[in-house]
């Protein structure tokens, strides 16, 4: 029976996709559940999973292709088998046993979008590969792991014939040559870019410094990150000391909570807290719903669990959507200072750098303390610079004295 694969339900914030890759060719058997092809929206990499066991038979777009939803992609015949396996005859008077089911590599739907570009391009066997994700995912971590672990294991497939009417093509670099390349932009790297371009144009944006002394912090968690990580089974990072202070900030200037909608301003009475994970695709700003009545675990298991999402190409789009502030931090890449811009519509967006050690006057002393700058980049239509200076004390404050956050003081 023939069964047409289309594209599945787009989210209604999702016009159309671009189908960047086929797993699989005419001819090809595929199992129910794997993955055929791979959509890209403007926010995320869509999935598209053969309903049944059987052979492709037909693809109807190719590689580039805008798709919509309901769009006819391929058929597959269910139930059959990849032509050219003739059974072996039975001899007379002997009982006919059903083959044993061979061992079958790690299938290809187990493979996110980025791993699979690397085990493509590197031609390996994923069954060879250790994997880390969940339910048997292989990562993009662990194929980078394997790769500088194991370069000998890695022992690349064999190379497909070249097609007859594929003209060589020579890949050796001529000394002295000035090649350049033209590559299209993904539909998220564009994406990003056009809220970039249109947040500039749109906001009157401007940027205000401070740093914070996070000793403190630092010593709270050192003191209590073995005990909290066997309680919580997550690690006791920083983020969740930023979020818990921004979310007290919010709580004392409203404004930098709030987003523009034409002439009017709407106050958020809630605490959707976006915080910025980079991938190899570029930027994604996954949200903290209700932030403000999640612990310190809630946050930290919550950030691991999309920021995983997202570099494995497998979060969902309405984890995306929304949010009513912004954390980005761009001390993991070793910045000292930025002027990050807001993700609109929201008003404002709290800039995290890397923590240095260094001279600063305490009591009248010169003492080395662990400094991070921070800077808040704010909407100036309806944020005031005396509002966005106060909100950036507040986070100091907050950070230089953690134990007022838990006890909510």
């Amino acid at each position: 029976m023939s069964t047409e694969i289309r594209v599945p339900q787009l989210p209604e914030s999702v016009a159309d996709a671009t189908l960047v890759a086929w797993h699989k060719q005419p001819g090809d058997s595929i199992a129910r559940d794997e993955n055929l092809a791979d959509l890209e929206t403007d926010k995320v990499v869509l999935e598209v999973p053969a309903p049944a066991n059987g052979v492709v038979k037909e693809l109807r777009v190719a590689n580039g292709t805008v798709v919509t939803s309901g769009q006819v992609l391929a058929i597959i015949e269910e139930g059959a088998s990849t032509p050219g396996r003739a059974a072996a005859p039975v001899k007379p008077g002997t009982a006919a046993r059903p083959p044993a089911p061979a061992a079958e590599p790690r299938e290809s739907g187990k493979l996110s979008p980025s791993a699979r570009r690397l085990v493509e391009e590197n031609r390996l066997d994923p069954a060879r590969i250790p994997a880390s994700g969940r339910d048997g995912r292989l990562t993009k971590a662990d194929v980078v792991d394997y790769l500088g672990r194991t370069p000998e294991a890695a022992a690349p497939l064999p190379a497909p014939a070249p097609a007859a009417t594929r003209a060589p093509t020579s890949t050796a670099r001529v000394p002295g040559q000035r090649s350049e390349q033209r590559v299209p932009m993904t539909r998220l790297r564009a994406r990003i870019a056009q809220r970039l371009v249109e947040a500039q144009a749109t906001q009157a944006l401007l940027t205000t410094f401070n740093e914070v002394d996070l000793g403190a912090a630092q010593e709270l968690r050192t003191r209590y990150k073995d005990r909290f990580e066997k309680e919580f089974g997550v690690k006791l990072g920083f983020m969740s000391f930023f979020v818990k202070a921004a979310i007290e900030a919010l709580k004392r200037f409203p404004v930098l909570n709030a987003s523009v909608d034409g002439g009017d301003i709407i106050y958020h009475e809630y605490f959707d807290i976006g915080v910025a994970v980079s991938t190899d695709r570029g930027l994604v700003v996954p949200i903290l719903r209700n932030a403000d009545a999640k612990s310190f675990a809630q946050i930290e298991k919550e950030i691991a669990d999309y920021a995983r999402k997202a570099r494995e190409g497998a979060i969902a789009i309405e984890e995306l959507t929304g949010g009513t502030f912004t954390i980005t931090n761009g001390g993991v890449f070793g910045s000292l200072m930025s002027t990050p811009i807001v993700n609109a519509p929201q008003s404002a967006i709290l800039g995290m750098h890397k923590i240095q050690e260094r001279p600063v006057v305490v009591d009248g002393a010169v003492r080395v303390r662990p400094m991070m700058y921070l800077a808040v980049t704010y909407d100036h239509r309806i944020i005031d610079g005396r509002e966005a200076v106060q909100f950036l004390v507040a986070i100091k404050d907050a950070l230089e004295d953690p134990g007022r956050m838990l006890l909510g003081i």
